[in-house]
């Protein structure tokens, strides 16, 4: 699909639903405009060689070195995520090309999400409806199992501990959300200064204490070579035999073998993972067969409202950059001497 001009954007994908207004939006601004379904990294070249923007879903469409270094005059690539862990910075750096990400999208609905799983592992909703649909009630006669195994491992979450691994838009997010339910909530994130957290009534804990005192651990960091599986074997040895993992960010996070382990011993109690690694899974998976693992196939992220919101922020990234503007969500500012040695000055974005 091709509006003419001399500003190319590319998308390696099928346009439909929030996407398929790309033409004329893309139109309206003067740019050409090409979406097309990539199904390696060659067709992915073949399509972005000579493209000004790209546009990507970067889980789905990574952007790898090989590609990023056959883009002859990139000056964009804008990812419709939070995460770009899938985009090598480092080389687009190198070759001065801006990534974007849309760093405030679904904050909502993720912070929703995570919060929805602590409550289906602290009051056992997925046990109990799997219960019920299997003829069983719990006063009653046929309700033995819910009484004896389900019940018992039921709690409050009134003064439970939430432990945040990154402090971030979504960690902030559910911190209210978590309050309402009167949990105590601690926090570890070595890039985000103390006071910030203590702010908003939550401490500041290290790693170690995060660990030991969390009731139930949810990941909100970005995943970067160290962050990959730091939810190991010696991570799930300091955790309370009780406690439960939501992971709402990226399945990188966790050794899933690890996990299986903690979770089939005992040592960990539940785990509600909306992610894995890698995407998507296994039918087979032994972790995911687990009746203490909640899976919900990374849907944290969507509401109509977030798919409009996340396809609408690089168009509006590209008009910045036609413009001579910088774009606002830049996660490589480090590309911008490159990029202005090649491309010339650019204005403060509006």
């Amino acid at each position: 699909m091709r509006h003419t001009a001399s500003f190319k954007v590319v998308l390696p994908f099928a346009l439909s639903g929030e996407s398929a207004k790309y033409p004329q939006q893309f139109g309206k601004l003067g740019a050409e405009f090409i979406s097309q379904p990539c199904a390696s990294d060659e067709e992915f070249i073949a399509l972005a060689r000579d493209a000004d923007a790209v546009i990507t879903v970067g889980s789905i469409r990574p952007v790898p070195r090989k590609v990023i270094e056959s883009l002859e005059r990139c000056r964009l690539i804008s990812n419709t995520q939070i995460g770009y862990d899938s985009i090598d910075i480092a080389a687009a750096t190198e070759r001065g090309i801006l990534v974007t990400n849309v760093p405030d999208y679904c904050v909502e609905e993720v912070s929703d999400h995570a919060m929805a799983l602590i409550l289906a592992c602290s009051r056992k909703i997925v046990q109990l409806n799997q219960a019920v649909k299997k003829g069983q009630w719990g006063l009653s006669a046929s309700g033995v199992e819910i009484q004896n195994q389900i019940w018992p491992e039921m709690s409050r979450l009134q003064g439970q501990t939430l432990g945040l691994f990154g402090f971030g838009r979504v960690a902030r997010a559910l911190v209210p959300k978590a309050k309402g339910f009167q949990m105590r909530v601690i926090a570890h994130d070595p890039y985000v200064p103390p006071e910030v957290a203590r702010q908003m009534g939550v401490e500041p804990v290290d790693w170690e204490r995060l660990l030991q005192e969390a009731d139930f651990l949810s990941i909100h960091a970005a995943l970067t070579p160290q962050t990959r599986h730091i939810m190991n074997a010696e991570a799930f040895k300091l955790m309370k035999p009780t406690a439960c993992l939501i992971n709402t960010a990226r399945g990188g996070f966790v050794d899933e073998s690890a996990l299986y382990q903690a979770l089939k011993e005992g040592r960990l109690a539940m785990a509600a993972l909306d992610v894995t690694d890698p995407e998507p899974p296994d039918p087979q998976s032994p972790l995911l067969a687990l009746d203490n693992v909640i899976s919900t196939a990374h849907s944290a992220f969507f509401s109509p409202d977030s798919e409009a919101e996340r396809w609408r922020r690089p168009v509006l990234e590209v008009a910045r950059v036609m413009r001579g503007e910088w774009p606002k969500a830049v996660v490589n500012p480090q590309a911008k001497e490159r990029y202005t040695a090649r491309w010339g000055e650019m204005k403060e974005p509006t």
